[in-house]
């Protein structure tokens, strides 16, 4: 099993995830592509200490990116909505936006 670290890479702050952070008691997070709902679930109650209700994922494949007559691809990477459960005190972490 990885470690918590290793499961979670990094939140998304964009004005849809700050949203959906405050309407709906959500986090959105950057997460391994390989780690599966219990993982993740798992390494959210463990490193911010929250209950977790629900875990919804997405996979984004990797748009075509050109550099003059070179062409390329940027990597497929995996994004989760981690609600929490009711009453549960929600984590900053964007507070200086």
């Amino acid at each position: 099993m990885k470690s918590a670290y290793q499961t979670i890479v990094r939140p998304v702050i964009t004005e849809k995830g700050l949203d959906v952070k405050e309407s709906q008691n959500t986090l959105v997070f950057q997460v391994a592509p390989k780690a599966t709902k219990t993982e993740i679930k798992e390494a959210v109650q463990s490193i911010f200490k929250v209950k977790v209700r629900s875990v919804r994922t997405l996979n984004f494949v990797g748009k075509e990116r050109r550099r003059g007559r070179f062409a390329g691809f940027r990597p497929d990477w995996k994004k989760a909505y981690v609600r929490l459960k009711a009453g549960e005190k929600m984590p900053e972490y964007a507070q200086n936006l």
